[in-house]
């Protein structure tokens, strides 16, 4: 195994690793060190709060949000995406830094709901429950890492700072969208959703330094000079040509 493989791998075990611990350690904290602590304490309040201003529009405005971040079209829109990616700009990095960020947060979810047991919110709940702890928000976890994952990449790509900000704005409103949802869903607690920010979120920052820095060449031993030569132009704050 190459020493740029094994570069790659340490920046991504590691981190993943100590990410898992954090989580595990932030479940621990918020259902059993300070669960009787505000803010901890609103919980309940918040979470009663939105189940009584639930309305028959805000149901269906609330389902596709929450469809969008469902497993089945996460799988669906990882898989598309990253062909879309490995066909369009003829590299491994992008395709591979999507894949990868999604996979991770994946895994810290269900090892964090192994670790952490946690009970759906006192209320009405409009899906039928995983059998998983409530800590952290899968769904929520999932549309950060792939949706923020894929504004990552468009804002590197943008030309102009309004493209940037549009791009960046508009993936990052799924996955706000997705966590308000899980909780007027009654399926979260707040800080059930908070977390999964940080899981998700670490993910793409993880992955990102991982696959999209010039100094690691995934797949670069499987690729002809030329593709390598546009290979290394895919990285992070220098974005490849259209």
């Amino acid at each position: 195994m190459s020493s740029t493989v094994l570069q790659g791998l340490r920046r991504v075990l590691l981190p993943v690793t100590l990410l898992l611990a954090v989580m595990v350690t932030l479940g621990m904290l918020v259902t059993r060190v300070f669960a009787g602590s505000w803010p901890f304490t609103l919980e309940p309040g918040v979470n009663s709060g939105l189940a009584a201003e639930r309305t028959s529009g805000w149901n269906d405005v609330s389902l596709v949000f929450s469809t969008l971040a469902s497993t089945q079209m996460i799988v669906v829109v990882t898989v598309l995406v990253a062909l879309f990616l490995r066909l369009r700009l003829h590299r491994w990095r992008e395709p591979l830094f999507l894949c990868a960020a999604v996979s991770a947060q994946a895994l810290i979810f269900l090892l964090t709901t192994m670790a952490i047991d946690r009970r759906r919110p006192a209320v009405e709940q409009m899906d039928v429950s995983p059998p998983t702890s409530s800590f952290p928000s899968g769904h929520t976890s999932a549309a950060v890492a792939l949706y923020l994952g894929i504004g990552l990449l468009l804002v590197l790509r943008a030309r102009s700072t309004p493209a940037k900000v549009a791009w960046g704005s508009l993936l990052l409103l799924v996955p706000v969208g997705v966590a308000l949802t899980r909780m007027y869903r009654g399926m979260h607690h707040p800080s059930d959703v908070v977390a999964s920010f940080v899981n998700g979120g670490t993910c793409v920052l993880i992955m990102a330094r991982a696959f999209l820095d010039r100094g690691i060449r995934w797949g670069r031993s499987m690729l002809s000079p030329g593709q390598a030569a546009d290979a290394d132009r895919g990285v992070v704050g220098q974005p490849a040509a259209s």
